[in-house]
């Protein structure tokens, strides 16, 4: 990415060397949202919790990963689209996307979840492999792999099954890592804008190594997110992004309220 194109794109948040931090408060109210002015209009950041958030973007409001109980979206716009990288119950819920679903809401999963949605969820989804590429309202979105690498973590993300999502809007790339480990497929993305990248332990991969891929594929922003791991799992999000090389500008999101 050049530094015209960097240039262009602005954050309603205040910015301090490379991270930017929204005091609490602001965080909480309206969501923490950042706005970004893109070439196809502004898009805006909601962090909601974990994995799961809201783009409010031109071409429709986008949910990913939602789960939890559904007043945390209160106040926001209903869903437009409803993308799911995996069945774990951190990123898939049915109850959760019952409450959310309206009679306008289309769905884009990885196969592996559209046999598991129930038949009303399913009438309104369609699935998208590795590799693949579906549309909604003229988005482009492709389905990047997602999986462990690490022997003793292949059984949480086998390669093949799960996906993340690159979202091609006009001259802004939205990459959505889902739950993965630094893999070749991450490190060789090119042109990507914003990127929301996992790290924990021992589902997906520590702060090094995410931060040693976003530093590859050099993305204009980057969230850490999904960090809480279990059995002093937990990744910190600060300590990844000093780590950070580049001109990448690291988001730090209330993931955790």
């Amino acid at each position: 990415m050049t530094q015209t194109r960097r240039e262009f794109f602005t954050t309603g948040a205040a910015v301090a060397g490379t991270i930017t931090l929204l005091p609490f408060a602001l965080r909480a109210e309206g969501h923490g949202a950042d706005t970004f002015d893109t070439p196809a209009g502004k898009i805006s950041v909601h962090p909601v919790n974990h994995a799961s958030i809201v783009l409010e973007t031109p071409k429709g409001t986008i949910y990913v990963d939602p789960v939890g109980d559904a007043a945390q979206y209160e106040g926001m716009p209903a869903p437009d689209l409803i993308l799911i990288t995996h069945e774990h119950g951190d990123h898939y819920n049915e109850e959760t996307l019952q409450a959310l679903v309206t009679d306008e809401t289309q769905m884009i999963v990885n196969p592996a979840v559209m046999g598991k949605l129930t038949e009303g969820l399913k009438e309104r989804a369609s699935d998208v492999a590795n590799g693949s590429v579906s549309e909604f309202n003229t988005l482009s979105i492709q389905a990047i792999p997602a999986y462990n690498t690490t022997e003793e973590r292949m059984k949480f993300h086998p390669k093949g099954r799960d996906n993340g999502y690159v979202l091609n809007f006009e001259d802004f790339r939205i990459y959505i890592s889902g739950d993965t480990e630094d893999i070749p497929e991450m490190r060789s993305l090119t042109d990507i804008d914003l990127a929301f990248v996992c790290m924990n332990l021992p589902f997906t991969m520590d702060a090094n190594a995410a931060a040693s891929a976003v530093s590859e594929f050099a993305p204009t922003y980057v969230y850490p997110y999904h960090y809480r791991g279990r059995d002093g799992g937990t990744q910190d999000p600060e300590s990844f992004a000093k780590m950070i090389g580049g001109e990448t500008e690291v988001k730090l999101g209330n993931w955790y309220s």
